[in-house]
């Protein structure tokens, strides 16, 4: 059955990277995946048709976490089609690079808006479903910046460690209830959020990290999941760095 088994799980960003992997990690352990994405629909399908492919369950929901009643509406959803939600994984996100000096104001807001307030949302109407029954899983991605903050990604990293303040006294708070709250810290990983770099500057990149590599999505797909099974039932208000050493 697996370690999800009968579990309902909401994953967003999950048309491709680190969200795609989470989602497929979840199915692959018996949860049916709820895949949210806000444009890239040919990408949510190719999470989906793998899911699939692996004899999984799964719907694509397209919508914008950014807005509190889009959230509210969303998780309405999916309490309306899959009857509960059980896990909760806060991964969408996006960077900018770039000096903060030369910040434009809805370029603030958007990163704002996308990496930390949406996640706070969604968790705030989760919540609302989670509490009654004294149970659920939250996992926030966050990122190794977020704990000691990267030159020209002031705005990324500002979100992230708002995130990490965000999960562990969430943690505290949800104790009681029986809900774990939890966040993953990535290293540098090999997504198309990197495929900026250039082939010398990502050997050289891979020389600073003590593994020698980039770390694989797979990998933080299968950390998500330890962390949402009752392998981890002790484990609350943690964040996890999966970053190959680098910090």
């Amino acid at each position: 059955m697996g370690k999800l088994g009968g579990k309902v799980a909401l994953v967003t960003g999950a048309s491709r990277g680190i969200g795609r992997a989470i989602a497929i990690e979840f199915a692959k352990e018996g949860a049916s995946v709820v895949i949210n994405y806000s444009k890239d629909d040919e990408g949510a399908k190719e999470t989906l048709e793998e899911i699939k492919r692996i004899k999984g369950y799964g719907i694509l929901l397209k919508e914008d976490i950014g807005s509190f009643q889009k959230s509210k509406l969303m998780v309405e959803e999916i309490i309306k089609t899959m009857g509960k939600i059980d896990i909760l994984v806060n991964n969408a996100g996006i960077s900018s690079v770039g000096l903060f000096m030369e910040a434009e104001e809805d370029g603030i807001q958007k990163i704002i808006n996308t990496n930390l307030l949406g996640a706070m949302y969604l968790t705030k109407h989760a919540l609302e479903y989670m509490i009654p029954r004294k149970c659920g899983n939250i996992i926030n991605i966050s990122s190794m910046w977020g704990e000691v903050g990267a030159s020209c990604e002031v705005l990324y990293s500002t979100t992230k460690g708002g995130i990490n303040s965000f999960t562990k006294s969430l943690a505290k708070e949800l104790a009681p209830s029986n809900i774990r709250v939890n966040a993953i810290a990535p290293g540098v990983i090999d997504t198309k959020m990197n495929s900026f770099l250039r082939d010398e500057d990502r050997k050289s990149l891979e020389e600073e990290i003590p593994m020698g590599r980039f770390g694989l999505c797979s990998e933080i797909g299968k950390i998500a999941t330890f962390l949402c099974s009752e392998d981890s039932s002790y484990i609350t208000g943690q964040i996890i760095r999966a970053d190959g050493g680098l910090i």
